[in-house]
């Protein structure tokens, strides 16, 4: 362990601090290049966006840039450090959207005073971006912040903690699901948590057929139910009547275990009172709810899902979120929706179901990948993920997505390419 505390320290201030940089698209070797890219020559895309705001896509960078903003409120397990403490996280989640799809990003860390002073500045700010990623913004008040900025910018604004880690647990599941010879219609769910993500797991896999009333929320205080007062209102949507009261009833016959709260929870008892083959995604990091190892010997049925990328089926949200605001960015989305999310998803869960590259085996240093119990989900170094999902969150169904555009580029990992015009509103 202190090996990997001094290499990332090092990693982190060597040879220049930090992990992002800006660099030039332009020539500025002349005086004429000069006068072009700043007086008296930058007078003319000034002119012509104060003429029609849509050009500023033509003449800046504003279409394949993303701001990711943090008020350092839940710094991946580490809990509420503050915004400053969150930088690194920020910058490394934009070497994430460069190296995977090309997006630049200006990593924005805010100290507020309350969630209405965050919202306030990010919406003033909201202009320069194609698009905001929100992180690392602790419950309930992600909810409120993203749920009001969604409404008052015109560019897509995405929680990937929500989000994100819902999307790829979609995914997943299905698959095992399918595995297990299960549908997610008749799945018994346990989900142990009820933070940001776990709430935004439950809510898509709901809009993708999963039935309410087959999932039971655990939080601290046991399972989630109709009978509490002491819930607020993104818990109580998950609230039903239920005669189950902790963990242990709640897993009795369950199809699925969903973890995102901490490590160790899940018992080997609690895992044996499950149904044949179980699906457990025991996402805490970095120790998850059950060990693979433990699981294993518990259940030689299970079929298993972590968060770490040293054991078979990372739930690992760079599977998405690059993929899905390139998607967004490309046709110049306002929103990224339901219906995006939901074919984000699909493309996920389809694309691990494809024959594996070669060069995506020989990057994770295995022979072979194949659909199956080790390999329920996509890996992220698969060069297909930034055509698959991001063509299909661009065509997911939904006018009410887009705004009216007469053309639109796009960056595919490094190359830019013209793509046709987008459908009228």
């Amino acid at each position: 362990m202190s090996d990997l505390k001094t290499a990332a320290l090092e990693y982190h201030a060597q040879p220049r601090p930090g992990k992002l940089s800006v660099e030039l698209t332009k020539p500025t070797a002349t005086a004429r290049d000069l006068a072009l890219a700043y007086s008296p020559g930058v007078a003319e895309p000034v002119r012509e966006i104060a003429r029609d705001a849509e050009l500023a896509y033509q003449y800046t960078g504003k279409g394949n840039l993303v701001a990711v903003i943090s008020d350092g409120t839940a710094i991946l397990g580490l809990g509420n450090l503050g915004p400053l403490a969150s930088k690194p996280v920020m910058e490394g989640k934009g070497v994430l959207f460069k190296r995977f799809a090309g997006i630049d990003v200006f990593d924005i860390e805010v100290e507020s005073e309350s969630p209405q002073a965050f919202i306030d500045t990010v919406r003033r700010i909201s202009i320069t971006f194609g698009g905001i990623n929100l992180e690392d913004i602790k419950a309930p008040e992600c909810f409120e912040i993203e749920r009001a900025l969604i409404e008052q910018c015109d560019i897509p604004v995405f929680h990937d903690d929500q989000h994100g880690t819902a999307i790829v647990t979609a995914a997943g599941m299905i698959n095992a699901l399918e595995i297990a010879g299960k549908t997610l219609a008749d799945a018994k769910i346990v989900c142990l948590g009820a933070g940001a993500a776990a709430i935004s797991c439950m809510k898509l896999l709901v809009s993708m057929g999963a039935q309410i009333e087959n999932i039971f929320m655990v939080d601290r205080t046991g399972v989630i139910h109709a009978g509490r007062d002491d819930l607020n209102q993104y818990k109580a949507v998950f609230a039903h009547a239920t005669d189950k009261r902790s963990l242990a009833d709640a897993l009795e016959g369950a199809d699925v275990f969903v973890g995102l709260s901490g490590p160790n929870l899940l018992s080997a008892e609690g895992l044996k009172s499950m149904a044949p083959n179980p699906i457990v995604f025991a996402c805490s990091n970095p120790d998850p709810e059950i060990s693979p190892e433990l699981a294993h010997a518990t259940r030689s049925d299970v079929i298993m899902a972590t968060g770490r990328s040293d054991y078979p089926n990372q739930v690992n949200n760079v599977l998405g979120f690059p993929f899905i605001f390139r998607g967004a960015l490309d046709v110049r989305a306002k929103r990224i929706n339901e219906e995006m999310k939901i074919a984000a998803a699909n493309a996920l869960k389809d694309l691990a179901k494809l024959p594996v590259p070669k060069e995506v085996c020989a990057a994770y240093g295995v022979e072979s990948l194949e659909f199956g119990r080790e390999y329920i989900i996509p890996k992220p170094m698969d060069a297909r993920l930034i055509t698959l999902v991001s063509d299909a969150v661009a065509k997911a169904p939904s006018r009410l997505a887009w705004l009216p555009c007469r053309t639109r580029r796009t960056t595919r990992s490094k190359a830019w390419m013209t793509c046709s015009t987008a459908e009228p509103l």
